[in-house]
């Protein structure tokens, strides 16, 4: 259970820990029990005017939608009932309230919230019960060891980032499912609707992460059995829509948002299907990693044959390099990532191209084709040699002069 903040007494002064404080001594108190008697001031204020709207609420309730409230005072009565369902109770701490109730101090409190993606509040009451329990849960695993301070401060923010991006898309897919302006009365069916969905939706996460962490863990223990490295020896490619740039200047916002939805969905189900992650979409580019070399360059043909069944999407080019790669937080970085995007650069539209040592990597595999394009120096990563990959029988296309020889001037 969440210990409770005592009640502040209504004049002279308020209530911490069955202390009362005389409001003429509060001069000398600290900065977090200045925010304390702020946020106090702030929440009384917002608790009666939540208290006036529950009541006009009840005295409306057999009437169904509120007829007094305009469509703006409406919207808003939705609001809170969203943030409160999603929250699942009402907020009535301060961060400093928090900070007392889980015993650290208010800038390790204000510390941790910040890792996971939020701002300050200042004095205003904007935690909840639930906030006081994860930063309980957060400050046990730290100081029971079972994580260690910089692992958690990584987690963190890896949560906080992951969730809110998924958040953002949760919302924008709302957004567009709803279409057009929300009114009052359609503001409280969205919040009945959520009412229904978030039991459903709440596991589904859990399940998901679940899965993930049991795919995620497997590959990386099995790497660190057969190389004793702490990187990971990966296939990287970058998949780049050709002329995009160009052709979004043409579209309305929703043409464009459906081309770019079309194309990460297509891109999405084409990794996942043969076995690899997809790292982030870009817009018009998308990065993935593989974990062999012949998924990888099965994957980046295969993307590259679906996107052309696409009438919506122009043509694509994949560039695939393969060696060690470091992993954070589900992000990829080195000289192999670097690599991989500027063969892309370099791929003719409809082409995959790949560096020589996924090329040696691959082998003779009777699937596949491989042809040499012309060596070049590239600017920090000196003299590559990219390869075109493709089905035997398939002529390539021409390479449209990026392929030049030896002499030729660095890549940028």
């Amino acid at each position: 259970m969440v210990e409770r903040m005592p009640e502040e007494s209504a004049r002279d002064g308020h209530r911490i820990d069955g202390r009362t404080t005389p409001a003429r001594d509060r001069g000398n108190h600290g900065p977090d029990d200045q925010e304390r008697e702020d946020g106090e001031q702030t929440g009384n204020a917002a608790n009666a005017s939540a208290h006036a709207n529950d009541k006009a609420r009840d005295a409306q309730k057999d009437t169904g939608w509120l007829p007094h409230l305009d469509d703006a005072e409406a919207i808003q009565h939705s609001i809170s009932d969203m943030e409160e369902l999603v929250l699942g109770a009402p907020r009535r701490y301060t961060s400093g309230q928090v900070a007392h109730l889980v015993g650290v101090p208010l800038e390790e409190a204000r510390r941790l919230w910040r890792s996971l993606g939020f701002p300050d509040f200042g004095p205003a009451r904007a935690f909840t019960d639930a906030d006081v329990e994860a930063l309980r849960h957060l400050l046990h695993l730290i100081s029971s060891g079972l994580l260690p301070e910089p692992v958690a401060a990584q987690f963190v923010r890896s949560v906080g980032q992951t969730m809110a991006r998924f958040a953002e898309w949760q919302t924008e897919a709302w957004v567009e499912y709803i279409g057009g302006e929300l009114t009052g009365e359609r503001s409280e069916q969205v919040v009945g609707g959520a009412g229904d969905v978030m039991p459903e939706l709440e596991p589904l996460v859990l399940y998901a992460w679940r899965r993930h962490l049991a795919a995620a863990t497997t590959r990386v223990m099995e790497s660190l059995t057969d190389h004793n490295t702490v990187g990971q020896r990966l296939a990287v490619g970058f998949a780049d829509l050709v002329g995009f740039t160009r052709l979004s200047r043409n579209l309305s916002e929703a043409e464009l948002g459906r081309l770019v939805q079309t194309f990460e969905d297509a891109a999405s189900d084409v990794i996942t299907s043969l076995g690899g992650r997809l790292v982030k979409t870009l817009g018009d580019e998308v990065l993935f990693v593989a974990f062999k070399p012949e998924s990888a360059v099965e994957l980046g043909l295969r993307m590259v044959e679906v996107m052309a069944d696409e009438p919506v999407l122009p043509e694509l080019r994949v560039g695939i390099a393969y060696g060690q790669v470091l992993s954070r937080m589900g992000d990829v970085f080195g000289t192999t990532v670097n690599l991989a995007s500027r063969l892309t650069a370099l791929a003719p539209k409809n082409t995959v191209v790949i560096d020589r040592d996924l090329a040696a990597a691959l082998g003779e595999v009777p699937a596949y084709e491989l042809q040499p394009m012309w060596r070049r120096p590239v600017r920090g990563l000196g003299l590559v040699e990219p390869w075109t990959v493709g089905r035997p029988g398939v002529r390539e296309p021409e390479a449209d002069g990026t392929a030049i020889p030896d002499q030729a001037g660095p890549v940028a």
